[in-house]
């Protein structure tokens, strides 16, 4: 099945490219800055070609003719918790993805982002980027996708960008939402926070019974392993969370108040798949987690993709 291949910009603790090798796509490089979310892709997938470096100085050359060209592109610059320096921010790195891209030259490229970023302070910017990719043959959109209208217990709208080469573009469409509600934090959460025999449980699910509110994973500079600012840990305190922190395990028997979750637990509510392992510490383990890409948000748009380019090559193939 994983006859298409991809290189992934800015892959951080993989959850984009678990999302698109479950609809068939081979990693043929992932390229990620952070070592220590280097050591968590090797950790999980030995056999993919993890490379650590700055897309700044990554030569896209050697992949020319790759299917699908992936990023998870720093959000800060458009983050409308930060300034929104847009393009003026040394950490927007979409110049150097669009030089990548010409580089290696993709059938579709994928880049996912904030929903910041639709905001109409970078209308101008999304023009541009629009004219630019439409110069190099790609029809390229934009579209905000919720998190938990894929099965994801999360409330986390991300904006997506899917640029297909003209010959492909009329085959390619959005995904369509699931039609089965994820399920609330109480039952995702339940195995683990019953692991050590916690006699809460029960009362705490009646205050978890909605899905999460977004994960916050704090920047390099800025959040220890915490759910967020002020605003953030109101929220996830309707839910009976404590968000000032994250717990090293799961509630014991006798434990009175609001849990905090573990790492385990939020991997949970971000997608991941139970066995997936981060490496690092506390805080660098839940940068990994917080900032990542839903897998089954991924794995939707992919599936769409994958559609996109064997129509494509069916058609090709009957003429």
């Amino acid at each position: 099945m994983n006859d298409l291949t991809c290189l992934e910009l800015c892959a951080g603790a993989g959850g984009q490219a678990i999302g698109l090798e479950r609809v068939g796509f081979s990693h043929v490089g992932l390229v990620e800055i952070e070592p220590d979310a280097c050591a968590t892709l090797n950790l999980n997938r030995p056999s993919w070609t993890v490379i650590q470096e700055d897309i700044k100085k990554f030569d896209g050359s050697p992949y020319r003719g790759v299917d699908l060209l992936s990023a998870g592109l720093p959000c800060p610059p458009f983050s409308r918790a930060g300034k929104q320096l847009g393009h003026a921010d040394e950490r927007n790195l979409f110049p150097d993805a669009l030089r990548i891209l010409r580089e290696c030259r993709p059938r579709v490229v994928m880049i996912e982002n904030v929903r910041g970023i639709l905001d109409p302070a970078f209308d101008h910017f999304r023009l541009d980027l629009k004219e630019n990719l439409a110069k190099l043959g790609y029809k390229s959109a934009w579209k905000l996708h919720n998190a938990s209208d894929y099965g994801v217990p999360q409330l986390r709208p991300r904006a997506i960008l899917v640029g297909v080469t003209l010959d492909c573009a009329a085959q390619f469409s959005w995904p369509r939402k699931s039609f089965a509600p994820p399920h609330p934090v109480s039952e995702v959460l339940k195995d683990l926070l019953l692991s050590r025999g916690w006699r809460g449980y029960r009362q705490w699910a009646k205050l978890a019974s909605t899905i999460a509110p977004t994960l916050v994973g704090g920047s390099k500079k800025h959040g220890g392993p915490d759910l967020g600012p002020t605003r953030a840990r109101k929220a996830w305190a309707q839910l009976g969370v404590d968000g000032l922190g994250i717990a090293n395990e799961p509630p014991g028997r006798d434990f009175a108040g609001m849990p905090k979750l573990t790492l385990e637990m939020t991997a949970l509510l971000q997608g991941f798949p139970p066995d997936w392992k981060f490496y690092g510490g506390k805080t660098s383990a839940y940068r990994q987690i917080g900032n990542a890409f839903p897998p089954p948000v991924a794995a939707a748009v992919g599936r769409n993709i994958r559609r996109c380019l064997m129509s494509k090559a069916l058609a090709r193939a009957a003429s």
